[in-house]
């Protein structure tokens, strides 16, 4: 569970005091967690919780996945202060509910990599941030630097969700040996999982058995 933040900051939606996290108890009810039961392939809600229609035909290369929250307001404006805004201090509040959900630990955690090109514009990689949270929590070893992003791809985010997974083939590179691993990704959003599916197929060339796919957020289909 997560420790009081001592002193008290502002909470970066409402601006009330909070002790707790990054945000404050009222903010924190009004959040979208993802509590239907989900697909476990790719975490898009599901009747009770059978894989989708989708993952049926085209299963993903990961094998699981797990998300805390859908991607949605409130919750948005928090990911993006992290990812464009330089709120690292955002990265613990926002994984903390994703170790929750964590039923059974892979061997080992691996963050969703930045090019070169893109690190040194944003200083910081925030899937990585939200890794060493979870690694720390889950008392699970961290691999940053076992996978590379070896294009400097055009941001999914600023793609028609149709293009994001030409954009991002043969992105990813592995240099090590993940010989009979379960490795998990972290990432902050999944919105068509094309970046996760591509980075687990890198993994699984270098020779990870199975691949979870952890998310703080998961862009429901009417959102996209």
């Amino acid at each position: 569970m997560l420790g009081p933040l001592l002193p008290a900051q502002p909470c970066l939606l409402c601006g009330a005091p909070s002790r707790e996290r990054a945000w404050c108890d009222a903010c924190d009810a009004s959040l979208p967690r993802l509590t239907v039961a989900c697909c476990p392939k790719c975490a898009l809600p599901t009747l009770n919780g059978a894989v989708c229609g989708h993952c049926l035909k085209r299963p993903p290369e990961f094998d699981h996945a797990l998300a805390a929250y859908a991607y949605a307001f409130p919750l948005d404006k928090l990911v993006q202060a992290l990812k464009f805004n330089e709120q690292l201090n955002l990265a613990r509040s926002l994984a903390e509910p994703l170790a929750q959900r964590v039923a059974a630990g892979p061997d080992c955690i691996v963050p969703m990599p930045l090019h070169p090109v893109r690190l040194r514009e944003r200083g910081y990689n925030q899937s990585l941030e939200l890794a060493r949270h979870l690694a720390r929590r889950l008392e699970l070893p961290l691999l940053p630097h076992v996978a590379r992003r070896v294009r400097d791809t055009t941001p999914q985010s600023g793609l028609p969700w149709t293009a994001r997974k030409k954009n991002i083939r043969q992105a990813f590179a592995c240099g090590e040996s993940l010989a009979g691993k379960h490795v998990a990704i972290v990432d902050d959003v999944m919105t068509t999982g094309a970046s996760l599916n591509e980075l687990a197929k890198a993994l699984k060339r270098a020779g990870a058995s199975e691949i979870s796919a952890w998310v703080v957020a998961r862009t429901l289909p009417h959102s996209r």
